[in-house]
């Protein structure tokens, strides 16, 4: 879609982006360490921190304007970690899930910890241009992709879909009638906890200045590449990768073998606040029980995934 298209056809825009929201489907495998283009907020001593950001629409060649996708992280018996995109995430079997859907269908209630321990963590990615960002002023005016949880984007879809009939639905990543998003982060019981975030008033980005806004269009970066198969590694090699984490035992023999870390192990940032999912279950799978809900802030899980790429590393 061209700036122009863009510009004309915006006012069915809500309609389509709720439509699609309300779809499984969306995803990335890409691996985002040292990926300049990721924007992160920084928060201070205390982990707390604030931005404004505002979501841009989709580049010309994207149909939406967000890509989702699932990943695990967590620590086997073997000391080594298992930090890998879910094959679900393109509709596919993936070798986590299944051993988790057998964990959790056990009947041991042992066994559904472990699966909640190893379940999918759901994150999404936008581009956005960051209006204001004390910690980092240099990222002003700049576009980023942003990395986001469940919990922003359920803010988003408030917004989309207003509860209140004295509310007027807004696309947030429109030009002209969208609005800023407030960042406001808390440290809550010792993870991020994004409750207060907010979008502001509907205003035109950049007073409406055309020529602005057709240059930030064309700064966009393209989020195919997020949904593109050939970035996800194949169930063999999946399974494998498991198998050397787990241990031949516990992935195709008995489920009960399983990993528990002792009460004086260190325990990874955020790998007990992901999601709430039922966990490692296929997105068509049926659960026979909802898990427990869970705290998650969402973007911090970026910050998860480096600490376990470097303790895999060495």
């Amino acid at each position: 879609m061209s700036f122009d298209n863009l510009k004309a056809n915006r006012q069915a825009a809500i309609g389509k982006l709720v439509q699609a929201a309300e779809k499984v489907g969306g995803n990335t495998s890409k691996s985002s360490y040292g990926d300049d283009r990721l924007w992160k907020p920084t928060v201070d001593k205390s982990g707390n921190g604030y931005a404004v950001i505002r979501f841009l629409p989709a580049k010309e060649g994207d149909d939406l304007p967000w890509v989702r996708y699932w990943d695990h992280g967590f620590q086997g018996p073997t000391g080594r970690w298992y930090i890998e995109s879910s094959l679900t995430s393109i509709g596919k079997d993936d070798p986590v899930s299944e051993l988790n859907t057998k964990l959790w269908n056990s009947g041991v209630e042992s066994d559904k910890e472990i699966a909640r321990s190893r379940k999918r963590r759901l994150h999404y990615v936008s581009n956005i241009l960051v209006v204001s960002d004390p910690g980092n002023p240099e990222n002003e005016g700049k576009t980023f992709l942003y990395k986001y949880g469940k919990k922003i984007f359920d803010k988003i879809m408030d917004v989309m879909q207003p509860q209140f009939q004295d509310e007027k639905p807004m696309n947030p990543f429109d030009f002209w009638e969208g609005a800023n998003f407030k960042l406001k982060i808390r440290n809550f019981e010792g993870y991020r906890n994004y409750d207060k975030s907010e979008f502001d008033a509907v205003t035109p980005l950049f007073g409406d200045d055309e020529a602005r806004l057709r240059d930030t269009y064309e700064s966009l970066y393209a989020l195919t590449e997020f949904v593109d198969p050939s970035n996800f590694k194949s169930y063999e090699d999946l399974k494998r990768k498991l198998i050397e984490v787990l241990g031949e035992e516990e992935v195709n023999g008995s489920a009960s073998m399983a990993y528990q870390p002792s009460a004086s192990e260190p325990k990874a940032p955020g790998l007990d606040k992901v999601e709430d999912e039922i966990p490692g279950l296929g997105a068509t799978a049926a659960a026979p029980e909802p898990a427990a809900t869970e705290e998650t802030g969402g973007s911090d899980d970026d910050d998860t995934l480096s600490y376990f790429a470097q303790l895999a590393q060495q």
